[in-house]
């Protein structure tokens, strides 16, 4: 499977469920905070507020192909 392949199964997997993905995120962060005793919070935080930010971007049912989803256009290095 190439890239773009598995671009489309992660994104049409991601469309519609971005509650679920972050309620991941949220699990994830809690999991690793609870084991590191909490000292790094501050990161974990936001480290989480960025995933989810990123993963919104493919929950967005108004975005076009090769627009400004991850990957798209407006996503190469100028």
């Amino acid at each position: 499977m190439g890239f773009g392949k598995f671009k489309d199964k992660i994104t049409d997997a991601l469309s519609g469920h971005g509650d679920k993905v972050d309620e991941g995120i949220d699990k994830a962060k809690d999991f690793v905070d609870d084991k590191t005793g909490g000292k790094y919070s501050d990161k974990l935080d936001s480290g989480a507020q960025k995933a989810k930010d990123y993963a919104d971007r493919f929950d967005d049912d108004t975005q076009q192909d090769g627009d400004s989803r991850p990957g798209g256009a407006d996503d190469q290095p100028r």
